[in-house]
């Protein structure tokens, strides 16, 4: 019943223990140091068997977290913009001004009044239009499948294990 051939291993490097942590380390759409967004509508558009699995893994999420008290995230669709290219509301809503000095020089100041030093070298988040229709919603509705996704840029093959061979007797 039992080979003496040795096991083959599994090709590629071992299975990670922060699966997780390895894949949001590498940019990606939606993601920062401290959270993951994902958009209501391309989440409600996906084919419905990634639904099922979604509503799965986050009704499994928050079973496990229930216990943690849940502040209401507000999220704002955002992009990083260097200061000098600011219009005044955008640099009122990250909290600078800019004004000419005494000496007619263009000046950018924080809320406090201290100059900001090198402002076209200072990025900053500034909120902008959602770039996600929402004409998502729903898409799956009413249309063929879309087939598989296109591999996101910069990430890494999914690890593929060699198929087991059947024993010879």
């Amino acid at each position: 019943m039992f080979t003496p051939d040795p096991i083959q291993r599994p090709v590629g490097p071992p299975a990670s223990t922060t699966p997780v942590r390895d894949y949001l380390a590498t940019p990606k759409p939606g993601v920062d140091k401290s959270y993951v967004v994902l958009p209501r509508s391309l989440v409600e558009s996906m084919p419905l068997p990634w639904q099922q699995h979604m509503a799965h893994l986050l009704a499994e999420l928050h079973h496990h977290a229930a216990h943690l008290n849940w502040p209401v995230y507000r999220v704002v669709p955002s992009k990083v913009e260097k200061l000098v290219d600011l219009d005044e509301e955008q640099l009122a809503e990250v909290g600078a001004i800019m004004e000419i000095d005494s000496d007619g020089e263009l000046v950018y100041r924080e809320r406090n009044g201290g100059r900001i030093p090198n402002p076209e070298s200072r990025n900053v988040m500034v909120s902008c239009t959602d770039p996600i229709p929402a004409s998502y919603a729903n898409a799956n509705q009413n249309t063929p499948p879309r087939g598989f996704p296109a591999p996101y840029p910069n990430s890494a093959p999914i690890p593929v294990q060699a198929p087991l061979q059947a024993p010879q007797w």
